[in-house]
């Protein structure tokens, strides 16, 4: 039977699998909202992963590399890497030219500096504060009553940016609300709440030093609104990886198993 080599990134909202055949090919990726108990999201997205290729069972994955903040509680694992390094392998993977990445997960914000092999030269991340992580936008699009993506492409919309300087998710949401009633448009509110998080993350990524090429990897990559706001801020483009940023840990933990091959 061919060998494959697997990455499952448990972290705070969602599971992700990545499945690589013996030439690094990603032939298989799955991704759950994370459930009450993290090894059952671990089994189940690793058993979605693995029914997208004939006859293979999760048993049967020669190596398997566990991360994320549920990395402990990955069944089957062989080795559990930090999700840091893995979110570095996997972009560096994608595009070997990429030397900062801004990973804004569900619970925290990451800043990681990479060496020209990949490697993490330095990373920098939030305290335990939500403000700019998935949480902080879960509690925004509620108060807007409307999804991620439509929030995404309101702030789009804006004519100006109404500043909202609240960092605190909680207080954030009691800002809006008042900023609302007070009848400013709701699109110029979005981009206030867009600016206000890429100059959060402008604090931490100059901590690691911003170097071109930068990409963004967590869920957050895909709010198109953040993403602009960030160019804007950090004076760069962001690189497009050709590949669901969302699934960048898992990524790099499948390279990291597949590099066991010859070990």
């Amino acid at each position: 039977m061919p060998k494959y080599f697997a990455g499952c990134d448990l972290g705070s909202t969602t599971g992700k699998a990545v499945i690589l055949n013996a030439s690094g090919k990603v032939v298989a990726s799955a991704l759950i909202r994370s459930k009450i108990d993290p090894i059952e999201t671990g089994r189940e997205v690793l058993e979605m992963a693995a029914g997208q290729v004939e006859g293979l069972d999760v048993r049967d994955i020669s190596y398997l590399v566990g991360t994320g903040y549920g990395r402990n509680e990955v069944p089957f694992a062989n080795e559990n890497v930090s999700e840091i390094t893995c979110h570095a392998v996997g972009a560096h993977y994608m595009d070997p030219g990429v030397r900062t990445i801004v990973d804004i997960g569900g619970q925290d914000v990451k800043a990681i500096a990479l060496n020209d092999d990949g490697s993490v030269l330095e990373f920098a991340m939030n305290d335990k504060c939500a403000a700019g992580t998935g949480r902080f936008y879960e509690a925004v699009v509620r108060t807007f009553d409307v999804t991620l993506d439509q929030f995404s492409e309101l702030s789009l919309k804006a004519k100006k940016v109404v500043p909202v300087t609240s960092q605190c998710t909680v207080f954030a949401e009691s800002e809006l609300v008042s900023l609302l009633y007070k009848r400013h448009p709701p699109a110029d509110i979005a981009a206030g709440v867009q600016l206000s998080v890429a100059k959060r993350v402008f604090t931490l990524a100059r901590r690691v030093g911003i170097r071109p090429k930068v990409t963004v990897t967590g869920g957050c990559s895909k709010n198109k609104g953040l993403v602009k706001a960030l160019e804007k801020v950090l004076r760069v483009d962001i690189v497009n990886l050709g590949m669901d940023p969302q699934f960048m840990g898992a990524l790099g933990a499948a390279v990291i198993a597949l590099r066991k091959q010859g070990n």
